[in-house]
């Protein structure tokens, strides 16, 4: 009996009790997935051709009953709220949006008071007369406007109720609940209308009310039978949770007791091999599931996968399992749709909806998008291809547009695509324009994606998805004209989103089947692979989303958390009933996102443990490798020797030198290579940008005066020009960045700041008779070096930023914007200086020195750093420390044996035979 599934056995009972009758049989199952596998169980037991049973959904099946069409939950919240005007005054009427806050949770309510056929009238009024009680010692006087009206609402309820119920029931559309309060009341109409039917009723575990009633009303009139699939285990356990409902129905029916209860098996004691694994994270969990169904495949090579399921307790799961599962898995089935949330082409429309909402909500005249909404939309794999918009995207990176208008937008693009247009049309004309606008910006999408290419065929499925939604919600605005916020139709676009699920196509009996948990009722298999076993994923948790108390729903027998467990719990145990080898896998973190304690259901399993029962507990940790990070190491090629000489006859700068020391792949990516940093908006000014200004405006004021000494009335008229001057070159640099406002216009201030403090030292040197003649202002310099270590000459080119001659010496400068000691160009020993990054700045100041020398004409010299951020210090010449005497003179010894170290870093960067080695830091 073991190997024999629960839709076999029904089979047979077709097939032995009502084959004469067959067509006018309707098998009722719990899902509609169950149905392929009934006939294919029926298929494999018949052997000549016979006509099938109706085979409906026990949804379906009820509706059937009462004639109303089922609304999804938008639908059912637009008409609830054209009720809800209709019947409140208009001084106390809501927005849609505060409405729809306790609007779903209330309709939850209803829904559940209708399925279990209370008295709407006795359990409203029971929900005021708590409220009024919490309430009850409040004076008169003291009750609040606020307060009065929360009472008021509760007071409301039945006329709430009352009022939908009638509306819908008038349209001929209803939620579950009230179409199976309405199935119960047309029972005997129905009952006489199907006269010679018969019913089967399969596979059921947990049953409301309404649906009870219906079940054995059709027992009782002898035109029903049901077939339970229940394991003795649990129903002889008074406490075990899997039995509870088919437990309190064996008692109560009435037809039990006198009829037989069918069918009670003997599945689960039956020997199981199940293995517990935990492992951190989910993608662990997806790993572990494809191997151990590659070792499924590799026990038995020849054999089928159909009889092999993956249930995830989660639904995020599919894709990193899809992505786990081994090549050799040929047909797979998967009953789960694909969630919207990672649909590309949803993505799109919320960022759609993020741009235009923010412009709507800075200025809705003006229109002003942000760069990052606008470059997020142009840069979409489904947009970039076809809007012909990469010049505008370079247009808006160089020049620095953070905010622009819709008009600057429009301009900038001259020949807009019409794809762009649509994307980019303003959003002000209410609601149904802007679904109708990305109805078409769909239709333009699916018409741009091709038949021929297979990826882009299912990116049209994605679109097609949206596309039904948007229309859907174009369908629900034209009814309701009044909600007309693009505020709420983001909010319900959020919600409805959640039902646009793509399907996935397989062949359902063939291979292995991927599902969730409520997919796999009545379904049997070999071997089942269970992730996710944690608290709050499996089972599912508490989640209190009513108006009404655990105690009146107890008091009522309404169902609570309890029975919610209850449910889960029969799923879990019938996926075990005749599995033989059982995979349970869970998370081991105990916090973070998706973490949780181990289920109850696997410590129930260990704590009742049956006696064929084999069960093991592992813990499977990651692989951590040896090193983390191999340092790229990148030989020598000819092509590379080429293009170092040419570096080397073009020259080679100080900083290109320093960038080797500090990491030679830097060196190789960007001299090598040529790869430049990828343009970007600078939405804050970075500090090599606000250096930039820095330099360029002092280069500017100090212009007039090279090859003159400067007086005091120069530099007082350079403090004139500072404001102007600093303005001016962010607007060369910074382009159409934002100055006036936030972190930037701090950056300006600062810039200026820097500019007048310098002018301050300048001048107070003049004032002490410091004689200053500036020399050259940001010129270029260079020198070749030749020596015999090396393969070939090396020319050393840099720009410097000032030369000037201050009291008959030569000062060489570079500025600074960042903060420099002096420790940092104070040299104690010559060996390494090539090795630590750390003498960067010396390396620098003494190339300048030496491409100068020529032309000091033979004039002492002096190299060094003035830092914007260390101004007290003033100018930080390079001085040479040996023992205590400090010489900051730049001699002949001291070039000498700067260049013999140089000799060596050169000759190191030019060795063919030396590669470029990643330095870690």
């Amino acid at each position: 009996m073991t190997n024999t599934s629960f839709l076999d056995k029904i089979a047979a009972v077709l097939i032995e009790n009502y084959s004469g009758n067959l067509s006018n049989t309707i098998v009722v199952l719990p899902n509609k997935r169950a149905k392929i596998f009934l006939i294919e169980a029926l298929k494999n037991q018949v052997t000549t051709n016979i006509l099938s049973p109706e085979i409906i959904s026990i949804e379906d099946f009820v509706q059937n009953i009462a004639g109303i069409r089922t609304i999804d939950p938008i639908e059912l919240l637009f008409e609830f709220y054209e009720v809800y005007l209709s019947i409140t005054d208009k001084a106390n009427q809501q927005t849609f949006e505060l409405f729809a806050n306790w609007a779903k949770t209330l309709l939850q309510d209803f829904n559940e008071i209708d399925r279990y056929l209370l008295e709407p009238s006795h359990v409203l009024s029971y929900l005021k007369d708590i409220e009024d009680i919490k309430k009850w010692g409040i004076e008169v006087e003291n009750k609040t406007v606020l307060l009065e009206k929360y009472i008021d609402f509760w007071k409301l309820l039945p006329n709430y109720y009352q009022s939908l119920y009638t509306h819908l029931l008038n349209k001929g559309i209803g939620y579950q609940g009230l179409i199976y309060r309405e199935a119960v009341n047309n029972l005997n109409d129905f009952s006489n209308s199907v006269q010679n039917k018969q019913f089967v009723f399969a596979g059921f575990n947990a049953l409301n009310a309404a649906e009870e009633k219906i079940i054995q009303h059709l027992i009782a009139s002898d035109k029903a039978k049901i077939y339970w699939d229940v394991d003795q285990t649990f129903l002889n356990d008074p406490y075990h949770d899997a039995g509870l409902f088919v437990r309190r129905f064996k008692e109560n029916w009435k037809h039990y007791k006198l009829h037989p209860f069918e069918w009670i098996v003997n599945d689960f004691s039956q020997t199981k091999n199940i293995q517990v694994i935990g492992t951190p994270k989910t993608i662990g969990q997806a790993k572990i599931a494809g191997s151990i169904i590659e070792n499924v495949i590799n026990k038995n090579p020849n054999g089928k996968l159909d009889k092999v399921a993956v249930v995830l307790g989660e639904e995020n799961l599919l894709v990193p399992l899809l992505y786990s599962l081994p090549s050799s898995v040929g047909a797979l089935n998967i009953t789960m749709g694909y969630s919207s949330k990672n649909n590309p082409a949803q993505i799109l429309i919320a960022k759609l909806f993020k741009m235009h909402t923010n412009a709507l909500s800075r200025n809705a005249k003006s229109y002003v998008l942000y760069y990052k909404d606008v470059l997020d939309i142009l840069t979409h794999p489904l947009v970039e291809p076809y809007a012909k918009t990469s010049a505008l995207v370079h247009t808006i990176n160089q020049n620095n547009y953070t905010f622009i208008t819709h008009h600057k937008l429009m301009e900038l693009n001259v020949i807009p695509s019409e794809l762009f247009l649509l994307l980019f049309q303003k959003w002000e004309n209410g609601s149904i324009p802007v679904l109708e606008t990305i109805s078409k910006l769909l239709q333009t999408i699916k018409e741009n994606l091709s038949n021929d290419n297979e990826e882009e065929k299912i990116t049209k499925a994605f679109v097609f998805a949206i596309f039904k939604v948007i229309n859907k919600l174009i369908n629900y605005y034209s009814k309701h004209e009044h909600i007309d916020k693009i505020e709420t139709l983001y909010a319900i676009y959020k919600q409805v989103i959640d039902l646009a699920e793509v399907s996935f196509e397989g062949e359902p009996l063939n291979g292995l089947q991927i599902m969730g948990v409520l997919e796999s009722r009545v379904l049997d298999f070999d071997t089942v692979i269970v992730t996710s076993m944690n608290e709050g994923k499996f089972p599912a948790g508490k989640s209190q989303n009513s108006f009404i108390p655990y105690d009146v729903k107890r008091e009522l027998g309404l169902p609570t958390f309890k029975e919610k467990d209850a449910i889960y719990t029969y799923h879990f145990y019938h996926l075990l009933q005749r599995a033989k080898n059982i995979y349970l896998l869970y998370n081991t973190e105990s916090e973070g996102l998706d973490a949780g304690e181990k289920s109850r259901f696997i410590t129930q399993l260990e704590v009742e443990k049956q006696k064929n029962h084999t069960l093991t507990h592992e813990i499977y940790n990651a692989v951590l490798p040896e090193t983390a990070y191999q340092p790229m190491v990148i030989p020598k090629s000819e092509s590379v020797m080429g293009r170092l000489k040419e570096i080397a006859e073009k020259g080679f700068s100080p900083s290109a030198l320093t960038s080797y020391i500090r990491n030679p792949i830097q060196f190789y990516f960007q001299k090598i290579l040529r790869i430049s940093e990828v343009e970007e908006v600078e939405e804050n000014i970075a500090l090599n940008t606000l250096g930039t200004i820095i330099h360029e405006t002092l280069k500017v004021l100090y212009e007039p005066f090279i090859g003159k000494f400067i007086s005091e009335s120069d530099i007082l008229n350079c403090f004139k020009q500072i404001d102007a001057e600093v303005l001016k070159q962010f607007k060369l640099v910074y382009k159409e960045g934002e100055i006036k406002k936030g972190r930037n216009l701090l950056a300006f201030e600062v810039a200026k700041r820097n500019v007048s403090n310098f002018l301050k030292v300048e001048l107070e040197s003049i004032k002490n008779g410091d004689a200053i003649k500036i020399l050259a202002l940001e010129q270029t310099f260079e020198r070749p070096l030749h020596h015999p270590n090396l393969p070939f000459p090396v020319l050393i080119k840099g720009n410097v930023d000032r030369i000037e001659e201050r009291n008959g010496i030569i000062r060489i400068i570079d500025y600074k914007t960042g903060k420099v000691e002096k420790a940092s160009v104070t040299l104690k020993s010559w060996k390494g200086l090539t090795e630590d990054i750390k003498s960067d700045k010396i390396i620098q100041v003494l190339a300048y020195a030496y491409m100068y020398e020529h032309e000091a004409k033979g004039k002492p010299i002096e190299a060094g750093i003035i830092s914007f951020k260390n101004l007290k210090a003033g100018f930080l010449p390079f001085n040479f420390k040996e023992d205590k005497e400090i010489n900051s003179i730049i001699n002949e010894e001291i070039l000498s044996n700067y260049l013999e170290q140089m000799v060596l870093l050169l000759s190191e960067i030019l060795d063919e035979n030396i590669p470029f080695e990643e330095k870690i830091i």
